[in-house]
């Protein structure tokens, strides 16, 4: 790891989370049967801000769901270790709703592509949209976010990291370079 940058503070994270709150809003022309799904393990820390944003602003409290892919995904062979599996809780009917899947980076979309293979499993949802904190590129799938709170350029050398108070103390998001070809 040669360089460590950071492109998100704690403010910065609010700004954005809370224009994409808005933004859901504004798309769904209100909150009637919009619900949020957060990827584990930012992602659903990211998933309740943004309900308590959109309580915020509408005073309309949005179900909020939590979503482990890890078992969807199609990259597992090709992982050194066997990762921890952790529990999806969606606890409200899917069928008809406009599911909100919120994650923290988006990158080659294999773990969108899981996502909505899991999704499947609860029902037909009436939309499915997609809300990313961070938006790196280089896309291997035809993925592309309905909402995103920062995009950032990075090589293929680079590594995201977005670290949250709920799980690491603090709210920012750094960029750091893992060597590597880009």
């Amino acid at each position: 790891m040669v360089r460590r940058s950071d492109i998100l503070d704690e403010t910065g994270m609010r700004r954005a989370l809370v224009r994409i709150a808005h933004e859901i809003l504004e798309k769904n022309h209100g909150l009637e049967d919009v619900v949020l799904i957060g990827l584990r393990n930012r992602g659903d820390h990211l998933a309740h801000r943004v309900a308590g944003y959109l309580r915020e602003i509408e005073g309309v409290t949005v179900p909020v769901g939590i979503m482990d892919v890890t078992l969807y995904r199609d990259d597992l062979m090709h992982t050194s270790h066997w990762p921890e599996v952790q529990a999806t809780d969606i606890p409200f009917p899917v069928e008809a709703k406009h599911v909100v899947l919120i994650d923290d980076v988006l990158f080659t979309g294999r773990s969108v592509r899981a996502a909505l293979d899991s999704l499947m499993d609860f029902g037909r949802p009436r939309t499915i949209q997609l809300a990313i904190l961070i938006d790196r590129g280089h896309r291997e799938l035809p993925i592309r976010p309905d909402y995103v709170g920062k995009n950032v350029p990075t090589s293929r050398s680079e590594e995201v990291l977005v670290l949250l108070k709920e799980s690491d103390g603090r709210d920012t998001v750094l960029v750091r370079d893992i060597g590597g070809a880009g």
